[in-house]
Order: C-alpha cells, then sequence, then structure tokens
C-alpha cells in the first residue's frame, strides 16, 4: 500500500473530543509533529474527519 506523511498543522483546541482522539491515534500531539503511515481505509477515515487540522503528504 502506498505510505503518506501526516503532520499536524493547527491546535485541537476548541475541538471536539473526538477530533482530539483522531488526532491522538494518528500519532500526532504538538503541532508540525508527523507521522508516516500506510494509506489503510481506516486512516483516510480518519483523516476525512480531520482533514481541516492536518496537510498530507503521499511519499
Amino acid at each position: 500500500m502506498a505510505r503518506i506523511r501526516i503532520t499536524k498543522t493547527n491546535s485541537t483546541i476548541g475541538q471536539s473530543t473526538r477530533v482530539e482522539k483522531n488526532m491522538e491515534a494518528l500519532g500526532l500531539r504538538k503541532i508540525n509533529s508527523f507521522n508516516e503511515v500506510e494509506a489503510t481505509p481506516q486512516i483516510k477515515g480518519i483523516l476525512r474527519k480531520v482533514n481541516h487540522l492536518v496537510k498530507i503528504e503521499n511519499i
């Protein structure tokens, strides 16, 4: 499968608890932190929910 790099660009302050937990599930804690993951359907679903807080790049 394809790998993608996810970078946290905005804060989760003021977001719902679900969004905060999704960001933790992606392995993103601080702004400008990044994680490289496989592009599975589960990850793509999480990214649809938090796309306003992250930057996504194909590797």
